[in-house]
């Protein structure tokens, strides 16, 4: 048991089928704090029911190490959902997003620790590299490009789910009921001082990747109707140029026959209006309007959120207190406020 004087940083590992993973995974986040002597860690593990042997190993791992909580989701919920639980649930000064396949080296947390304790409240890794094969590094790219120009928040480009999120945020973020959130989106749109450091992506250490290239494009979808209303002014914008553009053709098809007397073949301009106000604007903006309409459809039904099959937390009482103390409201009776501001 640490001194209750450390600072807690909450590790967040959201993972499905990593049985040849998460041990690689523990150690070597357990060996990055074993050179923090000031600071602890809670290591809670997001186990989107994996059909694989990671759940008992994780069990394995918490029998051995009360600091390690587990969170078993009673269906797959993707991953957004899930690693937006993990932060909901995290009880530390600040948590550290970090997944499974060690791609993003857990090296690099006494960096991200340095950068949070000159007052930045957000700090994440900018990919320089990345080991994922031409196609889907394009892709990557792409969407970070796309998201990030057509957001009416600023996303950081490049930037991936490897990052740092303060107390202050982790307490903001307790109060999301989003179906289908984005959360590096979500992070940030909530502002604060936020910084990015570079870093070379590694190759994925065993296993494969649950991400196809499928799942990546939903998922850049997801980040611009979340974040943006961009595609539905498109509607609007595009409507009015394709109007304007058959109103010179109507005009310049009437000058042309009462002037010169031309003859068009019959039914030429309703066919040209039909096909490019019927066929083509309907057909697009239907299907914008109609995904937007869906989500806010599936929002209000108010679901519940992912449900929790099991959970494993042995963590020790003082860690709980120091919980109660950092979350505890303003107007509650309390002798001390226990919460750390950061200054630059």
């Amino acid at each position: 048991m640490t001194s209750s004087t450390a600072t807690l940083v909450s590790i967040l590992v959201p993972v499905f089928n990593e049985e040849a993973n998460v041990d690689r995974a523990y150690n070597r986040i357990t060996a990055v704090f074993a050179s923090l002597p000031d600071h602890d860690c809670e290591i809670i593990f997001t186990d989107n029911h994996s059909t694989d042997d990671t759940h008992d190993r994780l069990l394995h791992i918490a029998a051995r190490d009360d600091r390690v909580r587990i969170v078993r989701f009673a269906r797959n919920y993707g991953y957004q959902r899930s690693v937006l639980m993990a932060y909901q649930k995290a009880r530390g000064d600040c948590s550290i997003q970090i997944d499974c396949d060690l791609q993003d080296p857990p090296e690099l947390i006494p960096q991200m620790l340095d950068l949070w304790r000159q007052g930045n409240q957000v700090v994440y890794g900018i990919r320089r590299s990345l080991p994922d094969g031409l196609a889907v590094a394009t892709v990557r790219r792409i969407f970070y490009r796309l998201i990030t120009a057509l957001s009416d928040d600023r996303l950081p480009v490049d930037a991936g789910e490897f990052r740092l999120v303060d107390r202050k945020l982790l307490d903001e973020m307790r109060t999301i009921r989003d179906t289908s959130p984005y959360v590096r989106g979500v992070i940030s749109a909530m502002g604060f001082t936020q910084v990015g450091f570079p870093y070379d992506r590694h190759d994925r250490v065993a296993g494969s990747s649950k991400f196809p290239l499928r799942k990546m494009i939903g998922l850049g979808l997801n980040g611009i109707l979340n974040h943006s209303l961009v595609p539905l002014r498109m509607a609007s914008a595009v409507g009015l140029t394709v109007g304007v553009s058959t109103m010179i053709l109507i005009v310049g098809y009437l000058i042309g026959r009462l002037l010169f007397g031309q003859h068009w073949p019959a039914g030429f301009a309703t066919t040209t209006m039909l096909l490019l106000l019927g066929i083509t604007l309907n057909a697009l903006f239907l299907g914008i309007i109609g995904e937007y309409l869906g989500r806010i459809y599936i929002q209000v039904k108010a679901r519940p959120g992912p449900i929790v099959e099991m959970e494993v937390d042995r963590t020790p009482l003082h860690r709980f207190q120091q919980d109660r103390a950092r979350t505890r409201r303003p107007n509650e009776d309390q002798p001390e406020l226990i919460y750390k501001e950061v200054s630059g």
